[in-house]
């Protein structure tokens, strides 16, 4: 047996101070991996600041990646867990009450011992800080108070070391209104950067282009009193559009992008990507020339940072997402937005039907390619990809409080969107991870963190991460929590005496555990990520689905009621073959006597049900 990328052997799981533990034992219900190790400790120092580097500049203040621990199979990302860290809340090593860099590599461990393989961190770049970051002044920086460049290198190091990827996110469609580009646009409109923003005499241009952010804005247009003309947003009016009818626009962004490739980021959440071309009597939406910008893209990264992923983040129907991988020549991954809110649609009405039906309109991918699929994340739970009365049921069921609600969408954990039901939350999670796509799990989701809705825009989704009951910083900051960027929920049930990870670490049958259990047996079972994908004809109360690839078949089955089902399901071909239970609601399953195979699932159950190869003695004997 031959070790593979992290230096162990295949299964182990890395320890916490480098070394290995035992995989999970064989599955079986509710039984967790055994010998949970003791908290991750805090990682060294990273060395001293390095200063930051400018666009255009030269200047290589921090050295390329060196050589990386990590599989050089291209298509990693299919097989891929994602997990999406929002660095300001998961750890704080400074005592500022701001998480950073340093912090995240400190929790590595914990990461590597929960099955990820890679992170995904939201902008880190200097801004004023007025949309969680994505309102970027300096494609080249780091915001002061989450790190340094130095502080970067040491956590891709740190992470590629666990065979650990690290993808970030990369705002292509707008900058700040601080950024030195628009400052100098709106002062310098004959100078170097006046072209590098949509600029006009009136507003009246582009008007079949919908407003995003319905709550905050009336226009796509806003008046600048220093330039007298009017540029083009497609979010908040703090964050005007790079105009890419200007290619000197996409030279800076590829160069800003390489800067960080060399540094060893495994490559770049595309944020906003159908906007980036303006178009009269068009909605401004998915044209053309946005995909000519994606193709240069990709054939900078293919051609000089090969294996590195393009993820793109396009809120669109899935006939017109499918665009966004071209033929193999745009982005490696989009995610399928409209999946979200149908999974929610369906455990509420206890009916597969939405779910079937979305997952029935999605084209084929091109060779090579992923979806990204989601529970939740740092934005609100979006609900532009419904009907309007669709989009009024979800409200009303899991937002009926107003203040629950932003934009078009919900502004609420997983777990109070459950109720705290761990059923409901570990049947959403095994659907996440079987369907479909590379799975991109929110941090604290794990432990089933709460939210808070008081707070304002998004952050209430945002709120420190909850490590331990013993300090009063749930161990995220030693500062005095009232100097938090967000504050720690405090209310039952999902404070941190009753939610942390050191306590789920601690319980073998806590939702933690059986979400690491549960991944290992994924990342073990590679049909997931790579498998064909077959709906099953089953009652509506039961979304029935399998994974096939070549002999192997994982037949999927998950009770979307608060009632047991006695699932009857067409099994044609596996008459006399016994599956294994590899993770469920139950603890074995009855032999397929015939094709009409008959399951008992209890409330909210499922059952991840293995068909592998025959053993090699019933094969001789044939």
């Amino acid at each position: 047996m031959t070790a593979n990328a992290h230096g162990t052997q295949p299964g182990a799981v890395p320890g916490v101070n480098g070394g290995t533990e035992a995989p999970p034992s064989p599955p079986m219900l509710n039984e967790p991996p055994a010998g949970v190790p003791a908290f991750a400790p805090t990682a060294p120092s990273a060395p001293a600041p390095v200063p930051v580097t400018p666009e255009g500049s030269n200047s290589e203040a921090v050295h390329a990646a060196a050589g990386r621990n990590l599989s050089d199979d291209p298509l990693w990302f299919k097989k891929a867990v994602f997990y999406e860290v929002w660095v300001r809340s998961f750890c704080d090593s400074t005592g500022t009450g701001i998480g950073d860099l340093n912090g995240l590599a400190s929790k590595l461990d914990y990461l590597a011992w929960l099955g990820v393989d890679c992170i995904w961190i939201p902008p880190f770049f200097p801004s004023p800080g007025r949309d969680g970051g994505y309102d970027v002044e300096l494609f080249t920086g780091i915001q002061v108070q989450v790190g340094t460049h130095q502080g970067m290198k040491t956590l891709l190091d740190e992470a590629h070391a666990r065979g650990i990827r690290v993808i970030s996110d990369f705002v292509v469609n707008h900058t700040s209104s601080d950024h030195p580009w628009f400052v100098s646009s709106r002062e310098d409109p004959e100078g170097p950067h006046g072209d590098y923003y949509v600029w006009r005499d009136d507003d009246t241009a582009y008007s079949d282009a919908r407003i995003i952010f319905v709550d905050t804005e009336e226009s796509n247009w806003t008046f600048d009193p220093v330039r007298k003309q009017f540029y083009w947003h497609r979010f908040y009016s703090h964050q005007p559009d790079l105009n890419y009818e200007n290619p000197k626009v996409l030279e800076e962004v590829l160069n800003a992008m390489r800067y960080w490739l060399d540094l060893g980021v495994d490559g770049f959440r595309l944020d906003a990507v159908p906007y980036l071309i303006e178009e009269e009597g068009t909605n401004c939406e998915n044209l053309p020339g946005t995909h000519e910008i994606l193709k240069r893209i990709r054939a900078m990264v293919d051609e000089e940072y090969p294996g590195r992923l393009l993820l793109a983040e396009a809120n669109q129907w899935p006939q017109d997402v499918i665009e966004y991988f071209g033929e193999g020549d745009e982005c490696h991954m989009a995610f399928h937005f409209p999946v979200m809110p149908r999974l929610f649609m369906g455990l509420k009405q206890g009916s597969a039907t939405p779910i079937r039906a979305i997952l029935e309109d999605t084209p084929d991918l091109p060779e090579g390619s992923q979806w990204a699929t989601f529970l939740r994340n740092h934005d609100e739970l979006t609900l532009e990809m419904v009907s309007e009365d669709e989009r009024k049921y979800l409200w009303n069921e899991y937002a009926p409080v107003p203040k629950m609600r932003l934009n078009l969408g919900i502004r609420r954990r997983l777990a109070p969107l459950l109720d705290n039901d761990e059923r409901q939350i570990r049947l959403m999670h095994a659907l996440l991870l079987a369907l479909p796509g590379s799975p991109v799990l929110y941090y604290g989701d794990e432990i089933g963190m709460g939210d808070n809705i008081w707070l304002p825009d998004r952050d209430g989704v945002r709120t420190p991460m909850q490590w331990t009951s013993d300090v009063p910083g749930a161990g995220f900051s030693d500062a005095n929590p009232y100097l938090f960027s967000q504050p720690i929920p405090c209310a039952p049930p999902y404070g941190i005496e009753q939610v942390n990870v050191v306590d789920q670490q601690a319980n073998p049958h806590s939702l933690l555990n059986w979400l690491r259990h549960t991944l290992f047996q994924r990342r073990n079972h590679d049909v997931f990520g790579l498998g064909e994908f077959h709906q099953l004809e089953c009652a509506d109360e039961v979304l029935a689905f399998s994974r096939v690839r070549g002999s192997t078949q994982v037949v999927c089955l998950n009770n979307l009621t608060g009632w047991p089902q006695l699932v009857d399901v067409k099994l044609p071909g596996l008459e006399g073959r016994m599956p294994a239970v590899i993770s469920g609601s139950v603890p074995e399953a009855p032999e397929v006597i015939s094709e009409d195979y008959q399951i008992e699932l209890p409330p909210y159950g499922y059952v991840w049900l293995l068909f592998a190869d025959p053993p090699a003695v019933g094969a001789a004997r044939n």
